[in-house]
């Protein structure tokens, strides 16, 4: 049994895990030192002088305070080989952290609202997540998101501009989300577009009780038929609701140190991550924006074990129940968890 004040061993144990990071958004991984690199390249005049002031404003209060940076920062991304680049970079902190598999979101209409070709964003983010899928033998994939701010018509237009590239990316775009501002953009606002791909055969998931109310996990369920839900810690609030989620197996994606930054939570030791894992949900830790909100997914584990006093077998049951919640073929989840498995076995 490890002992949870030796956060380095804790950390090293951890890391031999083979685990899936299934809430990760490819713009939330732009650091600083990338941002100002990709500017100069480019060309595009930042609001900061150098890469501490970046870091200073990083001090949000809300999920709208650090939407409004992370749109400025996406600003910096023109090119394929930026995409590229930023892709590969993400990889390279996840294979160090023991991940073993990803599925992408990224935005494409904070993209193409500033000009950039969809297919500029495609490319560059296939050429790399090919490249570490080849090179270091992960398994990747992308979900095309869809942001909530805007209206359901652009999220149609979105989807019918990425639909002639489907054929070209089929090995990775495998599904859809829904992320930015949830207050104020309920789920049924994208009652048709989420019914046009479920017709499509795309997997579908959803930002859905972060910071709006139990409520939008249901109609996330209901109205968008959604097989995942992104983050979901307000499905505490409704009972029922739990129960239902338990009873069906829908896998939550919590993202602690995002919750603790956003104001979610005011202190790690409040999450109820623990609370959801030990009635029976099927929780999952990832980093969601790692590079805006102080940690990889390794953090994340490290941070909530420690703040909640996670067992080893609870530890073990988040790392599987990440391998379990991916879009994966079952024989490919057999092989990764036959490998927790082994993995856990030598501690």
């Amino acid at each position: 049994m490890l002992q949870h004040n030796d956060d380095t061993e804790l950390r090293a144990w951890l890391q031999k895990l083979p685990k899936a990071e299934l809430h990760l958004h490819i713009e939330g991984t732009l650091e600083p030192e990338m941002m100002f690199e990709f500017a100069r390249r480019n060309r595009v005049a930042l609001p900061y002088s150098n890469v501490e002031s970046v870091r200073a404003a990083y001090q949000f209060t809300n999920l709208q305070s650090f939407l409004d940076l992370y749109y400025a920062g996406a600003g910096v991304l023109q090119t394929e080989q930026d995409f590229y680049e930023l892709a590969i970079a993400y990889w390279r902190r996840a294979r160090a952290d023991g991940v073993v598999h990803a599925e992408i979101m990224f935005d494409p209409q904070t993209h193409t609202h500033r000009g950039i070709a969809l297919e500029t964003v495609f490319a560059g983010l296939a050429r790399a997540l090919r490249e570490v899928r080849d090179t270091w033998g992960v398994s990747t994939s992308l979900l095309l998101s869809f942001l909530r701010h805007l209206s359901e018509d652009d999220a149609f237009a979105t989807l019918e501009a990425a639909l002639p590239l489907r054929s070209a990316y089929r090995d990775l775009w495998i599904g859809v989300g829904l992320d930015s501002a949830e207050r104020g953009n309920p789920p049924e606002k994208f009652a048709r577009v989420y019914q046009r791909c479920a017709e499509l055969g795309f997997k579908r998931v959803a930002h859905a009780g972060e910071e709006g109310p139990a409520q939008y996990v249901r109609d996330t369920l209901d109205i968008l038929g959604a097989d995942r839900i992104d983050h979901g810690v307000q499905s505490s609030e409704d009972t029922q609701l739990m129960g239902e989620i338990i009873r069906r197996r829908i896998p939550l994606t919590v993202c602690p140190l995002s919750n603790l930054k956003l104001g979610v939570f005011k202190d790690l030791h409040e999450h109820n991550l623990a609370r959801m894992l030990r009635a029976g949900v099927a929780v999952t830790i990832n980093s969601d924006d790692p590079a805006y909100f102080g940690g990889y997914v390794l953090d994340n584990y490290v941070a909530t074990a420690l703040a909640l006093d996670l067992s080893h077998d609870e530890l073990l049951t988040l790392v599987a129940n990440s391998l379990n919640a991916a879009f994966l073929p079952a024989t490919d989840k057999t092989r990764l968890l036959d490998r927790l498995a082994h993995e856990a076995s030598q501690s």
